[in-house]
């Protein structure tokens, strides 16, 4: 510094001293510059003031020499003490080169720039609060200072602004939101402590509403909840639970929309705390908020399902969560749905839908191995209006909901919790938006069907649940599909479609009466049959599914949907299959199920007595596909008490390939006939004049067998079959003979035979192609 230059109204005594390296002589110094101020205010010489002002802060607080500097600071804090009530006059001036030594390399000059401002602040009180932001700006980065000297004087000049702040209504919150915003994403953990601090003292007072800026600061407090110092986590999570609090008391005056995608993405973090943080927060929302958050439910659901698979380490989050699948299901009502006139569908590419983003975000964002969906997060996006005025109301758009459900029961990796939920899910929306539901089958069956194939047996019962609702579901009948058109269901339609309404049988016989059997019916809709033939397939081209679950998956569906048109359309279609291994075994499979399930009590009974027109078509439409397997053909006629019919089948069982295979299906169908099931089948062995092919089918069947434990049984059955001499009384004698369902219509029982013998033609061609490849193992009986 220059010694001769003139820094009037300072004495030279006053600037050497301002420039000792002694803190006493600097004080020395300030206690004149007060005494020289306090003229000047006493003489309302502005000008002097600000030449003195301006003089230190130019000549000493931004001076090179660290001396200069310091004599500087203690020198604006005087005048400070001097102008008293007038500082507010002269803030500026006085604040700025103070703060700007809070910069200094030297720790000592940055603690005398928190002493100097503190005085400052002291005295002008109040008239600080125009300059509050940047004071605050300061302070945010004292606070992580790393000299403890500087970091204590920080605090002090800190309580006394909050002091301030808490005893004005003057404060600016909306100049100072922006500052607070930008600040709340440091990562040093005491300016993070600083930043909670000062929202928890807005927060307390009466008549600032920082509610109302929740959204601009709630995503930087959930990422200082994942803090790693204890205290701060500890503070954060306060400040969350006061906000939450004032929430569940103002839900009116709360932007749920604009805080639902933030949500949304910190439901998803790895930290435990933060997750069941955002989780209980987007709880609340839900049952507050209600419809208003339904436009995010895709986001909502990508970030609940996956934490319904927890196990119990994870036990809060997953209960939460499962709160908030609750209870956004319970949002869904019929209401949402298309009214009854069919509507064209149309792109919508303008539509400021907060699904449709967060849609195309999950579509190629990848939270985790396997792609698993993610969600995306656009604050701009508000259902709210302005305070005040009415909310619009709420439409429902399934796109990005039917998207997130689809990659969540895509994924192997997900839990089966989350599958069940998601089927669930599935369900709720064909029951309450079908018409809306129905533009996403087409893309939803292929993985419904897979679903089949899952560990666990309730997602399979879930799974059938959805289907069946498929299947059976008014508005998913539609006029646009046309008839089936080829002989080859699993080469020629790669779109399955459905038979047109009446049509004939696949196979008609112009003299036969009742041989129609598509499967449509009016309880059913246009993709019954599509699910007919799909399941079909998927038992084709995975045997092990049809092993271990076929029947499970067969059962349910009766009790789900109507057991007769399941038989009736499984039969029509494997009528026309051209794998004739796969035909007998699935025809052997749904014989099984027919004869010895209590879900099919109802159709059983339906055959014992073909009196009716409708059970003869049931009949016929089964026996021709039930014709794959001799076996099975037989006990179907056993069943409907066809006996002389099941006589001639085994007649012609003399023709056949006997092969273990078969030889082991004889075997079964004699324990089937010792079962319940075939009780007044053995009864009717009483009866020996009205039964005699029933005897003889039986005897038919003794003499196929080679002797065996089967052999034995059915051998002991007929030797207690009684001699018809010994039972006939004078009544019986009198009555007239009866014919074998005389009052029943009359079946064509030479075609059925013919078509028997046909069937089973294909087959030995089928058999003998094979064996002539080398790729078949010869499984005859030498008898």
């Amino acid at each position: 510094m220059n010694p001769e230059k003139d820094f009037a109204p300072l004495t030279p005594n006053i600037v050497r001293a301002l420039n000792d390296k002694l803190y006493e002589k600097r004080k020395v110094a300030a206690l004149e510059i007060e005494k020289l101020v306090r003229e000047f205010v006493a003489q309302n010489n502005t000008v002097q003031i600000k030449h003195v002002i301006q003089t230190l802060s130019q000549e000493f607080a931004l001076s090179q020499h660290p001396h200069s500097r310091k004599g500087g600071l203690i020198g604006l804090a005087a005048c400070s003490i001097a102008l008293g009530k007038d500082s507010g006059l002269y803030l500026k001036e006085l604040i700025e080169p103070v703060l700007a030594c809070f910069n200094d390399a030297d720790s000592r000059l940055r603690y005398y720039a928190c002493e100097a401002l503190y005085n400052i602040v002291k005295v002008a009180r109040g008239a600080v609060l125009p300059h509050f932001n940047v004071l605050f700006d300061g302070l945010s980065k004292l606070a992580a200072d790393p000299d403890p000297n500087v970091k204590s004087g920080s605090e002090l000049l800190d309580r006394l602004l909050k002091d301030i702040v808490t005893e004005s209504n003057k404060f600016d919150l909306v100049g100072f939101i922006p500052l607070l915003r930008e600040r709340i994403y440091s990562n040093n953990q005491y300016a993070r402590q600083f930043i909670i601090s000062w929202i928890l003292v807005l927060e307390s007072v009466p008549d600032i509403n920082l509610l109302d800026y929740l959204p601009e600061i709630l995503d930087g407090l959930f990422q200082i909840l994942g803090d790693n110092g204890k205290e701060i986590r500890k503070m954060c999570e306060v400040v969350l639970g006061e906000f939450l609090k004032e929430i569940k008391k103002n839900p009116s005056s709360v932007k749920f929309a604009e805080m639902a995608n933030i949500l949304v993405i910190h439901c998803q973090t790895t930290d435990d705390l933060i997750q069941l943080t955002a989780m209980c927060w987007m709880r609340e929302f839900i049952q507050l908020a209600g419809r208003v958050m339904l436009p995010y439910s895709s986001g909502i659901l990508t970030a609940v399902l996956p934490c319904l698979a927890y196990d119990d380490r994870k036990k809060n989050i997953k209960e939460v969560a499962n709160v908030c699948n609750q209870s956004l299901m319970k949002l869904v009502t019929p209401e949402d749905d298309e009214p009854d006139e069919p509507k064209p569908v149309v792109q919508r590419h303008a539509d400021p839908n907060p699904d449709d983003s967060l849609a195309k975000q999950e579509g190629t964002d990848s939270g985790g191995p396997d792609g698993a969906c993610d969600s995306s997060f656009g604050s701009g996006i508000s259902v709210f209006s302005p305070a005040g005025t009415e909310r619009a109301p709420v439409t429902l758009h399934l796109d990005g909901i039917v998207q997130v459900l689809n990659c969540h029961l895509s994924d192997m990796a997900i839990g089966m919790m989350t599958r069940i939920a998601v089927l669930k899910w599935l369900y709720h929306l064909y029951i309450k938006t079908p018409r809306k539901m129905f533009r996403h089958t087409d893309s939803l069956f292929p993985i419904l069907l897979q679903t089949l194939s899952d560990e666990s047996d309730e997602v399979i019962l879930k799974d059938l649940e959805v289907l069946a609702e498929i299947a059976s579901s008014p508005a998913g009948q539609t006029d646009d599909l046309g008839p089936l058109d080829g002989p080859d269901l699993r080469i020629s339609h790669s779109e399955l479609q459905v038979p047109t309404p009446g049509r004939a049988s696949l196979l008609p016989t112009p003299s036969t009466k009742g041989l129609e059997c598509s499967p449509s019916t009016p309880t059913m809709n246009s993709y019954f049959y599509k699910f007919m033939i799909n399941l079909l397939r998927r038992f084709s081209s995975e045997r092990r599914l049809l092993e271990v679950r076929g029947a499970f998956i067969i059962r349910q569906l009766c009790l789900l949907l109507n057991a007769e048109n399941i038989f009736h359309s499984m039969a029509d279609i494997l009528l026309r299959e051209e794998d004739l291994k796969f035909a007998s075994t699935m025809v052997h499979t749904l014989n099984t199920i027919l004869l010895t399930s209590t879900e099919l009590f109802q159709l059983r009974n339906q055959l014992k007595d073909l009196k009716t027109l409708e059970s003869q078509n049931l009949f016929c439409c089964l026996y021709r596909s039930w014709c794959h397997n001799p076996v099975t053909t037989v006990s179907l006629c056993f069943l409907t008490q066809n006996y002389r019919h099941a006589y001639d089948l085994i007649q012609k069982f003399g023709d056949l390939e006997v092969t273990v295979d078969f030889l082991t299906e004889v075997d079964k169908l004699v324990q089937l006939i010792e079962c319940p099931i075939f009780t007044y089948l053995r009864l009717q062995l009483l009866d020996v004049k009205n039964n005699p092919y029933l005897i003889k089918a039986l005897y038919g069947l003794l003499m196929l067998l080679p002797q065996s434990s089967a052999f034995q049984l059915l051998s002991h059955r007929l030797q207690c079959v009684p001699n018809p001499e010994l039972l006939q009384t004078e009544d019986s004698l009198k009555a007239a003979p009866k014919s074998q369902k005389a009052d029943a219509p009359s079946i064509d029982y030479t075609e059925l035979l013919q078509h028997f013998e046909k069937v089973q033609k294909k087959h030995l061609e089928v058999r003998h192609q094979r064996s002539g490849r080398g790729d078949h193992l010869d499984r005859r009986v030498v008898l």
